[in-house]
Parts: structure tokens; C-alpha cells; sequence
């Protein structure tokens, strides 16, 4: 027995199809997506989704009904050695390092009508449909439905859930178990985490939980008197800070990242914003001024140029220095001079500044700049994208810029790519440079690239162990 439903897009353009009761849903979104010359997508009925799994007859659909197709867009998400992507009919392909990430064989059942995705270093865990984290051994586990949002730490996740409470999995040592404080963790509107092992949960009535490797700031005993009415936490690799409603800040954890702010906490008043680097913390007050502490080399004193920080609106940073943007394009870097901290080449050109991306790793670093005209400028590390002398006439009209450890990727306006940097991190795209047409959006993990083009499909280059190489499952990257 058959049916006729209508399937609609958002455009009103519109197909009839007559469907058999004990065809499937994605059957149906697929046959839709055919006829009205769309991407896959999700059909839903009175704003809800309809599961792809389930029958005609099981949805409960009657002859007449009008259906919606919801067209989504691709996404990837990256770890470090390896990518996910998520494809327009909800389901997951993975490609790079099997042990971590890149092979999702064993949860792959449960990697259906996923909304998004989230990857830390070692695995990846999918939100919506029935759930499932995967990667290294100690964080793969099935997630419930009800999973609103997920944080991770190197090697442990937590997960928010509808109700406000939460749940964590992975390695207890960093941050993976969370019973000690369990009855805690109720209301819970963010949480943020220490990489090397620590979650700060801000609750609804703006208290901390914390819990994890007590160095790195999974103990904040110590300021728990303090951690009242927060209004934001920022991170550093270990360490926390808390910024409250009346703008001043409380910090934990290691004191060599930035946990012990002491030494400059009677200026740290009317604070908008906190950046982290990997060891060290900059504010941003109300009047544009700068404030800084933690590890010196990591950017923890601006004494040298604490006089130039002013009319500052947002900073950004490496794992070794730190740049602020000022209201009038300008910028102002401190830390590792050798790893973007000196400036000082190029400051006669970084005018009209809109936006600085930075490759970080822990032993070399640097930033690149977008200006207002579309064109980039660079400095820092040579070797790993501090230069970008030989692509420098082409990086024109640019839009966005991804980075990995050691390179760049540039989108341009008309939807090419530009690369630089060290080759075995992604600096070198030539390979696939006429794959390279009508780029929206570019995602990268420790060492490469995808980047996802506008009919849906996906380019992948740079170091294959880190998911440089995705031929094994480019049909199905083939939206």
C-alpha cells in the first residue's frame, strides 16, 4: 500500500511523490532530494524532525501530509590525527589516525540523525540521534539523546545535558570522572576546560564546580569562597580564571599557567574579557587598557609594551605570545619574540587589522594577520607560516584563515585556497589545488586540511597520519 505526501523547501518549491508505508524516511528524503535537485537533507512535519530510520507507516503519515526538506549543510570536526565529517542526511564519515578518531567502525550504528560533532586531541563525540563517542580506547562510549553540549579536556569529555546535568567519560586523570562531584553538577549552563586535565562547571546561580587533576585547576578549593555571581571562565593549559559580574577575577590551578594572579589583582578591575596563551592569561578592562600575568615567556608580562595597550578591543594568541587588535586597526604583540611575540618587521604594515589567526605548538608559533583591503600579513616562526613571501601576491580578497600546527590555509573571495608554512603540516595544497574551487569553510586538525566546498564535497591534504589523506572514503565525502 502507497501514499502521496508533498515535500516542500524553504524556496516553495515543492514534489509530489507517492511512497510505499514500508519505505524509510531517508528513502524518501533521498528521493525528494533528487527530484527538487537539492543537497541531502532531513525531512520534518509541524517543525519537528522525522527519524530517517524509522517507516512511512511507523511515523504515523497519512495521505495529503506535507512534509519539509531541511537542507544541512556539511560540517567537519577535527582532532588531532583526524577528521569527522558530517554529512546533509545526518550520518558520519571519519578518515586519519585509526586510534584516534579516524576509524568510528565500532559506533558506527549509532552515528545516525547526528547534529554535531565535537573532537578534542585523541577522539570525537557525536551529539543527537543515539550518540556515541569514539577514538582512543578509555573515551568510547554510547551518549544519550538528551546530550546538549560537549566540552573535553586531551583525553576526557562532558557533556551538558538537557536537564542541566552532566555526564563525563575518558581518562579520569584528566578530567573523565566526575562522581566525586556529581551531586554538584545540577543547572549547569557552560563548562570550560584546562588541556592537561582539569573542567570548570558555571552553574545557573553562578557558582564553580570543578573537578579533574587538581594541579591543572580540577581543584579550586582554595577560591571556592570567591567563586560566586561568575559571570565567564577562560583556560590556559592549566590553569583557570573567572571573571565576576562586578568585573574583577578569580584564578586557579598551576601557577606556572596563569593559575596565581596575585601580583596584579588590584588592577584587575572592570574586566571585559580574559585571552589564555599556554601559560599565561591577558584581560581586557572597560577602558581598553591591558593587564597580564602568569609564565613571562608565554606572554605573562607586557611590561615592554604596556604602555602601547591601550584602546584595546580583543586579543588574540599562540601558545607563546600574544596580539592585541586596537580600535584603530593597529596591533600590539608581546612574548616569545621569536614565535610572534616581536612584531617589529612588519608593524608598518599591520594598519586596518580585522582579524589574526595563529599557529600554535610548543615549540614554534606564529600569526597572520587579515587586513582590511583583503590582503594577510605574517610574522613569527618562518619556517611555520611567520613567512608568507612566496604566496604573498595571491593572498588577495581574503576571507577566512585555518590553521594547523605548522601552516595556513587561506579561503579567498572567489572560493580558492592559498597554503603556506611548513609542507608536512598542510603548507602545500598543489596536490589538490584544482580541487580547490568554490571552498566555503576550511576545518584543521594538528597537521591538515579539509576543507568543505559548496556542493558538499571535501578536499583533504597535508600529513596523512593526521587525516591529509581521505581517499579511502572520498565516495562518501562526494555529497
Amino acid at each position: 500500500m502507497s501514499i502521496t505526501v508533498q515535500v516542500c523547501l524553504v524556496s516553495g518549491r515543492t514534489v509530489d511523490l507517492d511512497v510505499d508505508l514500508d519505505s524509510t524516511i531517508d528513502q524518501l528524503s533521498q528521493r525528494a532530494s533528487r527530484q527538487l535537485g537539492t543537497g541531502r537533507g532531513r525531512l520534518s512535519k509541524n517543525c519537528g524532525v522525522i527519524d530517517g530510520h524509522a517507516t512511512v507507516e511507523q511515523c504515523g503519515l497519512q495521505d495529503g501530509d506535507v512534509l519539509s526538506l531541511i537542507e544541512i549543510p556539511v560540517q567537519v570536526a577535527a582532532a588531532s590525527f583526524a577528521f569527522a565529517a558530517l554529512l546533509r542526511d545526518g550520518s558520519v564519515v571519519t578518515w586519519g589516525h585509526e586510534g584516534y578518531g579516524g576509524n568510528s567502525w565500532a559506533v558506527k550504528d549509532h552515528l545516525k540523525d547526528v547534529q554535531a560533532i565535537h573532537g578534542n586531541r585523541v577522539a570525537f563525540a557525536a551529539i543527537g540521534g543515539h550518540g556515541a563517542a569514539w577514538g582512543l580506547q578509555a573515551t568510547q562510549v554510547l551518549l544519550p539523546a538528551s546530550v546538549r553540549s560537549v566540552t573535553s579536556t586531551e583525553q576526557g569529555f562532558a557533556a551538558i545535558l538537557t536537564d542541566g546535568s552532566v555526564i563525563t567519560w575518558g581518562d579520569g586523570s584528566y578530567g573523565g570522572d566526575s562522581r566525586f562531584v556529581q551531586h554538584l553538577l545540577q543547572n549547569v549552563q557552560e563548562i570550560q576546560a584546562s588541556p592537561n586535565g582539569a573542567f570548570a562547571a558555571l552553574l545557573a546561580d553562578g557558582s564553580v564546580v570543578t573537578w579533574g587533576d587538581g594541579r591543572f585547576g580540577g581543584d579550586s578549593s582554595a577560591v571556592q569562597d570567591h567563586l560566586k555571581d561568575v559571570h565567564r571562565i577562560q583556560a590556559s593549559q592549566g590553569a583557570f580564571a573567572a571573571i565576576l559580574r562586578g568585573g574583577s577575577v578569580v584564578t586557579w590551578g598551576h601557577a606556572l599557567y596563569g593559575g596565581d594572579c596575585s601580583g596584579v589583582q588590584d588592577q584587575l578591575m572592570d574586566v571585559q574579557q580574559i585571552q589564555s596563551a599556554r601559560g599565561a592569561f591577558a584581560a581586557v578592562l572597560h577602558n581598553g587598557c591591558v593587564v597580564t600575568w602568569g609564565d613571562a615567556k608565554s606572554g605573562g608580562d607586557s611590561g615592554a609594551v604596556r604602555h602601547q595597550l591601550t584602546g584595546v578591543q580583543k586579543i588574540q594568541s599562540n601558545r607563546h605570545a600574544f596580539a592585541a587588535i586596537r580600535f584603530d586597526g593597529s596591533v600590539v604583540t608581546w612574548g616569545d619574540p621569536s614565535m610572534g611575540g616581536d612584531s617589529s618587521s612588519v608593524q608598518d604594515r599591520l594598519k586596518d587589522v580585522q582579524d589574526i589567526q595563529a599557529v600554535g605548538h610548543v615549540a614554534h608559533a606564529s600569526f597572520a594577520a587579515i587586513l582590511g583591503d583583503g590582503s594577510v600579513v605574517t610574522w613569527g616562526d618562518r619556517t611555520y607560516g611567520g613567512d608568507s613571501s612566496l604566496v604573498q601576491d595571491r593572498l588577495k580578497d581574503v576571507q577566512c584563515i585555518q590553521a594547523t600546527e605548522g601552516a595556513y590555509a587561506a579561503v579567498l573571495g572567489d572560493g580558492s585556497v592559498v597554503t603556506w608554512g611548513h609542507l608536512v603540516y598542510g603548507g602545500d595544497s598543489s596536490s589538490v589545488q584544482d580541487q580547490l574551487q568554490n571552498v566555503e569553510s576550511i576545518q584543521a586538525s594538528s597537521g591538515a586540511f579539509a576543507a568543505i566546498r559548496g556542493n558538499g564535497s571535501i578536499v583533504t591534504w597535508g600529513e596523512a597520519a593526521c587525516g591529509g589523506n581521505s581517499c579511502e572514503v572520498q565516495d562518501q565525502l562526494r555529497n
